[in-house]
């Protein structure tokens, strides 16, 4: 799926979940307006050089209120997709004038003395400014003055509105998700099944079963702890629970407690052990001596890291198989906002969030929405207030825009671990006092990237399968982030590459995996059959005397603000 509709629509949302990386750092102003000063500096050193630059600017400019074509546009850039910025003489001058200024400058960047790290930074920040300047954000977008005529002034009404209610209610930032629309447990989270345990940080959800026979080892799903669960169940047609479950899998989840100032000190090692202890209850509510494992971003380092500490107590039999989705457990990556990641920068994060307690959800969300400001803030700047619109109605949207918090503790150690990137060094890391060393961690694996995740690319996550021991599978996905995990089969646009050799180098392995038609939900479902044991008549009643059924599913967790 592309980050990016049809003409004048809105961004599908492939990609707009905030990630661990981008959202624990975050970004100061500071940072923003050193880079402008270090620019501003630059232009002063190098007069030659920028006198040619502003030359050749002014010569594009020219040929441009000439009417000249110096640079086409994107064709996939949705916000130029009317045909006003062709065919209208006074709109084809101003986008032509907005290609040319970004054009020089960043050939003003590329071509100056700046050290490769400042360039990278000053290309960030302009560019950043230049979708902030573009024609499109302005009330003669082509588009809302038709809006204006259409509906005698109506748009500019709603639009007002639209964005006193965002300065009010949603902290300045234009709304992505008509929130009215959607309730967990009436049209979201809504498969059969009861809370069967719970403990401080999370509560285990167990489901009906969906199929005449069930195998013994149940699956026990773990979400980012950034992230609600229900994304694994959003919706029938879209549920990975209901699908596994009509596969005849047990189908167990975990609903993670948002975190309040007063759970500041849970970490990393209070998450695996509160994870340990949901383990062994699904054990105990099979009947099955092991558990099929799944997690999903920041979840899949909780896997890990819980495996590596059953691994170093020597239980690792409770594990049967691991699935991974879009997991970076080595993350060295490169990222804009880890440019501006410095000591400083660092330090100031891990302040900030210890004086509070936490982490606001709706801080990392910020974050990650400048770090994609055309898909995530300037299209709905243009719906919301210029055409008066609302914002759409979509599940996924909504799910991601229930945000969550951080505790202090874990904040500072995600910071740590992707400044350190530990989990690639025996020992590097230590849970619950056991040193982790995922190279011991014997277990066969699957492994979910997509080929268009900006968010956990998928070269580290490839690279991430091979610190792990076991025998390992790897799915590239056609598509983003979330796409990656919701992948129901029936969409014809689907595919992913595979290969059984697994290179140390992530584009050789490309180079020769083959391409496969389909979603890999079926290839997965059929991998944890044959890791789930024999078929067995289906437990029908949820739970059991030691666990008995609390109340009916999303549970309490999930809803709790």
């Amino acid at each position: 799926m592309r980050d990016t509709s049809v003409p004048g629509s809105l961004p599908t949302p492939a990609n707009v979940v905030p990630t661990e990386q981008q959202g624990t750092v975050g970004l100061r102003g500071r940072n923003l307006f050193a880079t402008l000063r270090t620019l501003a500096l630059q232009g002063i050193k190098q007069p030659i050089h920028s006198t040619r630059h502003g030359l050749a600017l002014g010569g594009q400019l020219g040929r441009v209120l000439l009417g000249g074509t110096v640079q086409q546009p994107n064709a996939q850039d949705a916000r130029f997709q009317d045909p006003s910025w062709q065919l209208n003489p006074f709109y084809r001058r101003r986008l032509q004038a907005h290609l040319a200024w970004q054009k020089q400058l960043n050939a003003w960047v590329d071509e100056s003395n700046l050290p490769a790290d400042d360039q990278a930074r000053g290309r960030f920040i302009l560019a950043m400014l230049g979708d902030a300047l573009a024609p499109s954000n302005s009330p003669l977008n082509p588009l809302a003055v038709k809006e204006l005529f259409n509906t005698g002034g109506r748009n500019l009404i709603n639009g007002t509105r639209h964005l006193l209610g965002d300065l009010l209610h949603n902290g300045g930032m234009p709304s992505q998700v008509c929130k009215q629309t959607f309730e967990i447990g009436r049209n979201l989270a809504t498969s059969a099944g009861a809370v069967v345990f719970r403990n401080e940080l999370l509560e285990l959800i167990q489901y009906s079963p969906m199929s005449e026979t069930q195998y013994a080892k149940p699956l026990l799903i773990v979400p980012p702890q950034i992230n609600k669960y229900y994304i694994f169940d959003l919706s029938p047609e879209k549920s990975f629970v209901q699908y596994a479950l009509k596969g005849g899998v047990p189908v167990f989840v975990v609903s993670w407690r948002n975190p309040h100032p007063r759970h500041r000190d849970w970490g990393l090692s209070s998450y695996v052990q509160a994870l340990e202890e949901a383990l062994d209850a699904c054990r105990a509510i099979s009947a099955s001596a092991a558990v099929n494992l799944m997690g999903a971003c920041a979840g899949g380092l909780t896997i890990a890291a819980l495996q590596g500490h059953l691994q170093a107590k020597r239980q690792l039999r409770k594990v049967s198989s691991a699935t991974y989705m879009v997991s970076l457990l080595d993350c060295q990556i490169d990222s804009p906002a880890m440019l501006f990641a410095d000591e400083k920068t660092l330090e100031a994060a891990k302040r900030r969030s210890y004086q509070q307690g936490v982490l606001d959800g709706r801080d990392m969300a910020k974050v990650f929405a400048w770090m994609r400001p055309n898909d995530l803030v300037w299209n709905y700047w243009v719906n919301n207030y210029l055409l008066g619109k609302q914002p759409p109605a979509f599940d996924i949207l909504y799910w991601n825009n229930d945000n969550t918090r951080l505790p202090a503790t874990l904040h500072h150690e995600l910071i740590d671990f992707f400044q350190h990137n530990p989990l690639t060094r025996a020992g590097g890391l230590e849970v619950c006092g056991t040193p982790i060393d995922l190279a011991k961690v014997r277990v066969d694996s699957f492994n979910v990237a997509g080929v268009n995740d900006h968010i956990t690319p998928w070269e580290a996550v490839y690279r991430s399968t091979q610190l792990l021991g076991g025998n390992k599978r790897f799915i590239l996905s056609n598509s983003g982030h979330i796409q990656s995990i919701l992948n129901p089969p029936g969409n014809p646009k689907s595919n992913f590459l595979e290969s059984a050799q697994l290179s140390d180098d992530p584009r050789a392995w490309q180079g020769q995996a083959q391409q496969q038609a389909g979603s890999w939900w079926p290839e997965w479902l059929d991998w944890i059959q044959a890791r789930s044991g024999k078929q067995r008549e289906p437990l029908r009643l949820l739970g059991n005397p030691e666990h008995p059924p609390m109340e009916a599913a999303p549970g309490n967790y999930v809803r709790a603000r």
